[in-house]
């Protein structure tokens, strides 16, 4: 053990002098957080905007309907007094332009049919193409929507009907979704950044003491030492596993801080992910490090200089991801089978503790041995690669 801790803190100490190096593993870990932050505050400031503002909507033939164009100006949908839409292919224009996102045409034959048995037309000029535009387009529908419910019921009841008879069914709905739950919609992805940061903390690391000592021919030398192979390449992972680590608990503190600033409530959400939760986070993803340190390890072991290596190892940090992509698309809740994979699992115990769930204890120990299980047969593998001769070549 004193063997691989003096290989250890010589690495560490190594990367710790470069100081362009340490800059980039600081770095690292504090963009996601930064990035979830400025991708969340203008989602959540959009949506809430869209709500509160008036909303400017061009209308064709106004004239046709001015007990539609008050109902709506009632609610917040206004027309602007300066538009110059005056055809219904101007308006397709502007809107495929995005100069306006939704444009109101009313039919020609609306004051004639609006009276008679014949349902009155409306045309919403549209491009759901446009992110931005759907929560303005919903609001525009549901409030030409409620006009017609409206003159619907006003006209049953003037001939002495009861408007619920046009609603035979009347479906109640109970949501049992907590603030929190809710949260975990947004912050799900979470883990990605955590399992991201983690491995591209000890990524340079990982490349250097391997792919770069070949390269800088300084590795042949230290095979020469009369310590054993396995004990160096543990070393080096123990180095690797530090610079993971950290980069992890960077990365939990950071979003520890961040997601205070966050305003969840305004849209019904909650964040129960403080200093304890950020803790648990730590030991629940933790045991990934060293699966991580002896997975670019042993890939930049089959490679010959820095470059390959970083191009290698590049693509192997999709690897981890792949899973929690699969899961988020299919919504998958955690079970014991599948706490035997790494990442996955990970994800799983980390959306439980953003729901403010309890976490399960045998969920949580088959994910941690199961993780370290992986790790350690990568290390063995690893320090077999070392063994032969040609990792000298």
């Amino acid at each position: 053990m004193s063997v691989i801790s003096t290989v250890c803190r010589k690495e560490i100490f190594e990367t710790l002098r470069d100081r362009r190096t340490l800059l980039g593993l600081a770095i690292g870990p504090l963009f996601g957080p930064v990035f979830f932050a400025v991708l969340i505050n203008l989602v959540v400031s959009r949506n809430l905007t869209s709500i509160e503002e008036t909303l400017a909507v061009p209308m064709l033939g106004a004239e046709r309907a001015p007990n539609l164009v008050a109902f709506l100006k009632a609610r917040g949908i206004d027309e602007p007094a300066d538009h110059d839409v005056t055809t219904v292919e101007q308006a397709a224009a502007l809107v495929g332009a995005g100069t306006y996102d939704v444009v109101l045409a009313i039919d020609e034959q609306f004051g004639a049919d609006f009276g008679t048995e014949r349902a009155a037309r409306v045309t919403l000029i549209v491009d759901r193409s446009k992110a931005r535009a759907g929560s303005r387009i919903a609001r525009t529908r549901s409030a030409i929507e409620a006009y017609g419910t409206q003159i619907g019921a006003l006209r049953l009841v003037a001939q002495g009907v009861d408007p619920s008879l046009m609603r035979p069914l009347i479906v109640d709905e109970l949501d049992v979704s907590t603030s929190a739950s809710r949260a975990a919609l947004m912050l799900g992805v979470l883990t990605y950044f955590m399992l991201f940061a983690t491995l591209t903390g000890g990524m340079h690391l990982a490349i250097d003491t391997t792919a770069g000592e070949r390269e800088r021919k300084s590795l042949e030398p230290l095979l020469a030492l009369p310590i054993s192979r396995a004990d160096l390449l543990l070393g080096k992972m123990a180095a690797t596993t530090c610079y993971m680590l950290a980069s992890l608990a960077l990365t939990l503190a950071a979003f520890t801080i961040v997601l205070r600033q966050l305003p969840l409530g305004s849209v019904g959400m909650s964040s129960a992910f403080g200093a304890g939760t950020a803790a648990l986070a730590f030991l629940l993803v933790g045991p990934f490090a060293p699966l991580g340190a002896a997975l670019l390890t042993t890939v930049a072991s089959f490679t010959k200089t820095y470059r390959e290596a970083q191009t290698y190892l590049t693509f192997v940090l999709l690897v981890p991801t792949l899973p929690l992509a699969f899961a988020t698309f299919l919504n998958v809740e955690p079970a014991l089978k599948l706490m035997w994979i790494p990442s996955l699992s990970q994800h799983l115990l980390i959306t439980t503790l953003i729901k403010n769930q309890p976490l399960d204890a045998l969920f949580t120990a088959v994910s941690v041995v199961s993780t370290l299980v992986f790790g350690v047969l990568l290390g063995w593998l690893a320090v077999r690669l070392y063994r032969r001769e040609a990792i000298l070549g």
